[in-house]
């Protein structure tokens, strides 16, 4: 009986052991308010599991930090790693430390560069960005339309950090729409990086409104950005009504300014579904199930009409 019960404590103890998961995240940045939410929600999706730690570490948006993180978690042994990636264009050297450690890997919002030559048990949760610079410049098209200005209008693009795939597709995306018979009455007149940054696009937009430029729309390629220019705009006695101001992401701070009538259209993109999708697909590779390289959770389009929806959501 004794030997009995010591292999039924040894079988139960080692099927906990083995139910245990340490999982190393590394995220951009910490003071980014949709990343926050995102990075929030694997905390807390992580929490709800049993046997599952989750360790989040700051990048700083320093690349060179990241990367050591990443090192740091296969030299502590982890059985995962999240990735947020500072630069996209340094996922293979983190893919690359990952598969040769035969740690599973989750690239989560910003897609690398080597998306498409992922190894094995590497996979990307976020959402595809053809749709979120299409759905906000194609709205921007209309709504300008409806504005009656179909014969001609400026616009003016905001980018995020141009080492990042999201600001580079959103970008394309802007003149891909603007390419098309019916929004080719749109002409971008100014197109420059304010790096994600409420603050830089803050200033940015002042030097475009003090160097005399006109504009009838700002196409953002984020909510941040979008509001640091309509703070721009406002500063300088502008009236937000005769300017559509577009953004990506749907935070909190951007239906609010679309409450207030300031800002006129943004993507949702779903925080909290990336961080516990990221949580759940590592997961997966860990337990050697097939898992999509690229796993989208869809972009939806954001305006006064169904704005309801989605308060409180990141």
């Amino acid at each position: 009986m004794k030997k009995t019960l010591l292999v039924a404590g040894l079988t139960s103890l080692l099927a906990t052991s083995a139910m245990a998961e340490t999982i190393g995240a590394t995220i951009a940045r910490f003071d980014d308010n949709w990343l926050t939410v995102m990075r929030n929600a694997m905390v807390d999706h992580a929490a709800g599991l049993d046997g599952v730690e989750l360790q989040v570490e700051d990048a700083t948006d320093d690349v060179g930090k990241q990367l050591n993180q990443i090192q740091n978690f296969i030299a502590s042994g982890v059985d995962a790693i999240i990735v947020n990636p500072v630069d996209t264009d340094a996922t293979v050297a983190m893919s690359n430390a990952a598969a040769e450690a035969g740690i599973p890997l989750v690239y989560v919002n910003r897609e690398p560069v080597n998306v498409n030559e992922l190894p094995e048990n590497q996979a990307f949760v976020a959402s595809n960005e053809i749709e979120s610079g299409t759905l906000e410049s194609f709205e921007v098209c209309k709504m300008l339309r409806a504005a009656g200005k179909a014969g001609g209008a400026n616009v003016v693009v905001m980018m995020g950090q141009l080492s990042n795939q999201a600001a580079v597709q959103r970008t394309k995306d802007v003149h891909d729409v603007v390419g098309i018979d019916m929004c080719n009455f749109m002409t971008i007149v100014e197109e420059q990086t304010a790096n994600w940054s409420r603050v830089e696009a803050q200033d940015l937009m002042t030097n475009w409104l003090s160097a005399g430029v006109e504009f009838d729309a700002v196409i953002a390629n984020n909510d941040e950005m979008a509001i640091g220019a309509i703070q721009a705009m406002k500063a300088a006695g502008m009236d937000m009504s005769d300017v559509i101001v577009g953004g990506v992401d749907a935070t909190a701070d951007a239906l609010q300014a679309m409450q207030d009538g300031d800002l006129d259209v943004t993507v949702f993109q779903d925080a909290a579904g990336q961080g516990a999708g990221a949580v759940d697909t590592v997961l997966k590779l860990v337990a050697g199930e097939d898992v999509d390289k690229k796993v989208y959770i869809p972009f939806q389009l954001v305006t006064a009409d169904n704005i309801e929806s989605f308060l409180g959501e990141n």
